[in-house]
């Protein structure tokens, strides 16, 4: 052991400095200084952190080229879910769960598997409703305040703009949502990673027009930390120095990145912000990694991340197809272009799960190791609305409370899965109840009327 390392941090400890005059401060990643001596928990007794993130896309999939034919843990990677390879052991497939949702105006009866309440009618044009309870999210974020306070309760984020002008409602614009039925308060997603970095890591705003401006959060701390450096052990100031380096390269990225760029003369070969040429890819890859960031430097343990909004209308671009058409619209043709994206979005759910995967944890584990991810759309097929069979991906053990390896749970076989009266059975609120019950062991129930769940899914449960 080096000589220093009985120096306690704080886990709460950050480092500040002073940038264009702001106060500004950077979190640190845990470190030794912070653990006990086993490594195991903080030195004042708080266990080593369990995080949650929901994940959305919007206008299902191909339910035959999307669910496993084999269940348990030797479940195989179709066409909708090969992207998932390089992860597959941290990975479950949940496939054939009744959604109990009371009412249907399509799409929004599918925002029931993030709440376990039937959506309220919200009054507003076209199709239009709101959550009838919390979110699970937000549930989890509640289980954890009763016990730690961290600096941010919870973070949303947004990658694809691509609303849908016929849907309103909360349930429309959000995957977040606390409080109580009937005072519901939604929590709506930032799709600009640069206001995501200032929520998350500070309040400094680089501009580029003002060159004085323009010192990085980082910098402006570097006194700060090399103060604390001897007081650190040799492992520690590496770990150090591996946070700042990565924290460096993110912000740098996110500077880059339009709207504090200049677009090109001609704007309709940039991709710029119209929702028919976004940088999905990137845009995702920022975001994980800020999830990421905030996760290590335990700003935050719970993150929301509304990938393609409900029905959805964006151009997946990057997606290969070649469709000028919105997956949306898209979805009701059931064509080669609408697998196509949906193929990308489970691209990019899988790179939110490496990315996790690849951030090391104190104790030799990773994100994955101390994360569980879920994952769901609005409705299984696209051209039918039908939420029966809707899909259900978990990522991630959650310190060992889901199953390692993955498995593929299937609640009922199907005979002709994109039929729009494929059998279901269960309740996806089963689910929820799983996953809350690793944050709340005392919890006895997730959502409410015909959703409501007081039976969580043991056959998810390691």
């Amino acid at each position: 052991m080096h000589p220093l390392r009985k120096l306690k941090l704080s886990r709460r400890t950050v480092l500040r400095g002073m940038a264009g005059g702001a106060a500004v401060s950077v979190a640190l990643p845990p470190l030794e200084a912070m653990l006990n001596a086993n490594g195991t928990a903080y030195a004042n007794g708080d266990g080593l952190p369990t995080r949650f993130i929901s994940f959305f896309w919007g206008n299902g999939v191909v339910l035959d080229r999307f669910e496993p034919s084999m269940q348990g843990p030797n479940w195989d990677l179709t066409e909708e879910l090969q992207p998932f390879a390089p992860v597959k052991d941290y990975v479950s497939v949940l496939t054939g769960i009744m959604n109990r949702c009371e009412q249907q105006i399509t799409h929004h009866e599918g925002m029931t598997a993030f709440s376990g309440y039937t959506f309220t009618p919200s009054g507003g044009p076209g199709f239009a409703s709101n959550f009838g309870g919390p979110t699970i999210d937000q549930l989890v974020a509640d289980a954890i305040a009763a016990r730690v306070t961290t600096p941010i309760r919870s973070m949303q984020v947004q990658c694809s703009k691509g609303f849908s002008p016929a849907d309103n409602g909360t349930t429309a614009s959000t995957i977040s949502v606390r409080g109580n039925p009937g005072s519901l308060t939604p929590l709506y997603p930032q799709a600009n990673p640069v206001q995501v970095w200032q929520t998350v890591f500070g309040e400094f705003v680089p501009q580029p027009d003002d060159s004085a401006l323009r010192l990085s959060i980082l910098d402006a701390v570097r006194d700060d930390a090399n103060r604390l450096r001897p007081r650190l052990g040799t492992i520690d100031n590496h770990r150090l120095d591996a946070h700042f380096d990565a924290l460096t390269e993110l912000e740098q990225k996110i500077v880059a990145m339009p709207p504090t760029c200049d677009l090109p003369p001609a704007p309709m070969h940039t991709n710029s912000e119209s929702v028919s040429n976004e940088q999905l890819v990137l845009t995702n890859q920022i975001m994980a990694e800020l999830i990421a960031y905030a996760f290590v430097c335990d700003i935050t343990r719970v993150a929301s991340m509304l990938f393609l909004p409900l029905a959805g209308e964006a151009v997946l671009s990057e997606s290969g197809s070649g469709s000028g058409s919105t997956q949306h619209v898209l979805s009701h043709q059931g064509g080669e272009a609408y697998h196509q994206g949906i193929v990308f979005i489970m691209e990019r759910f899988s790179q939110l799960i490496q990315i996790l995967g690849n951030t090391p944890e104190l104790d030799g584990s990773n994100l994955l190791d101390s994360t569980m991810i879920y994952g769901s759309s609005d409705c299984s097929i696209g051209w039918t609305h039908s939420i029966r069979r809707q899909p259900i991906i978990l990522a991630g053990t959650g310190r060992g409370h889901l199953v390692h390896p993955g498995i593929h749970y299937q609640a009922v076989a199907a005979a002709d899965p994109n039929n729009g009266n494929a059998p279901s059975q269960g309740n996806m609120s089963d689910v929820l109840l799983s996953l809350l019950q690793a944050f709340d062991p005392a919890a006895t129930s997730v959502g409410g009327g015909a959703a409501m769940s007081n039976t969580p899914l043991t056959e998810i449960l390691a």
